[in-house]
């Protein structure tokens, strides 16, 4: 019998691909983390997406320019389908998902958070026919058992409004859903980076014009001075970074997998709210934490 030769040179841009959706998916997660800084400050949910937007803003203003200039103009259906997926995914998701931290735990927001992949699953199987195959079955399974042991002893740390907040969070994970697996199937035409930055340019307006509506335009200015540091650091660690790692993960390995492999960053946030927010780091979490990266591992060696 002849064994079936694997190309190195794919699997190497799968591996890197599921590289780039990792670190993505590290950085991205720590959003949740700033938020709760943030909202030490007396700040609401409005003003630290609007803050996070406007300092992100002129980095993906300078690759929208860029890149319209050097690429030919797209057809009038891209461009309302990327005005649809920046309200989507970059403004109305990362809303839905800070408003929902006000009221429940970074804990609990990540577990809400882990039903994005089976979304994104579904969604690829519901109406683009893709093929689910063992692996990914077999990942996503052991990851989100271990996510459960990371992230049971957050259950009840909510507050009264904890069934608001998880459901504020889960509109956003369902929503983020839509984005990724939408993205993935436009991505191939317009490219990873342009997608990028007109959906981003798209949400800033978004939030400029809820901000404004909601808010007196002066507030804007009379944050405290750590307001604005961690706004900085959500924009360019948060937002900028993990958006173009992530798209260009999508291109290179789909959206499904790209998904499944960020269950890795939520999980990172333990170490990260250990070091900010003071919270425990348990046995059982680290097990968990164990069992989220056997997940991971399992995916890439998935064959290409």
């Amino acid at each position: 019998m002849t064994a079936i030769a694997i190309d190195p040179s794919r699997r190497q841009a799968f591996l890197g691909g599921l590289l780039l959706a990792i670190v993505g998916a590290i950085f991205f997660s720590a959003k949740a983390i700033v938020a709760k800084l943030m909202y030490r400050y007396q700040v609401d949910a409005v003003m630290v997406l609007t803050l996070r937007m406007v300092f992100a803003f002129p980095m993906f203003l300078a690759v929208a320019i860029w890149k319209a200039r050097s690429e030919p103009p797209l057809a009038r259906a891209d461009y309302l389908r990327i005005t649809v997926l920046g309200l989507l995914g970059y403004y109305l998701s990362s809303f839905l998902d800070f408003l929902g931290l006000q009221y429940i735990s970074a804990g609990l927001e990540r577990l809400i958070l882990f039903l994005t992949p089976s979304f994104v699953m579904l969604i690829a199987f519901a109406f683009f026919k893709r093929r689910v195959g063992w692996i990914e079955w077999t990942a996503l399974a052991v990851s989100y058992f271990g996510t459960v042991l990371v992230l049971l002893h957050d259950l009840n740390a909510g507050g009264s409004n904890v069934i608001l907040g998880s459901v504020l969070v889960l509109a956003s994970a369902f929503t983020y859903s839509i984005y990724l697996i939408s993205s993935g199937e436009l991505v191939r035409r317009v490219g990873a980076i342009r997608l990028v930055a007109y959906a981003m340019c798209v949400s800033t307006v978004a939030c400029m014009i809820q901000f404004f509506v909601l808010r007196a335009p002066a507030e804007l200015f009379a944050q405290a001075a750590g307001v604005y540091q961690l706004s900085l650091f959500n924009a360019v660690f948060c937002t900028v970074l993990p958006v173009f790692l992530t798209m260009v993960a999508v291109a290179r390995i789909g959206a499904p997998t790209a998904a499944q492999a960020g269950l890795v960053g939520p999980v990172s946030t333990l170490f990260m709210g250990a070091a900010l927010l003071d919270e425990p780091i348990t046995g059982i979490q680290l097990v968990g934490t164990a069992l989220v990266l056997s997940g991971i591992w399992l995916l890439s060696r998935k064959k290409v």
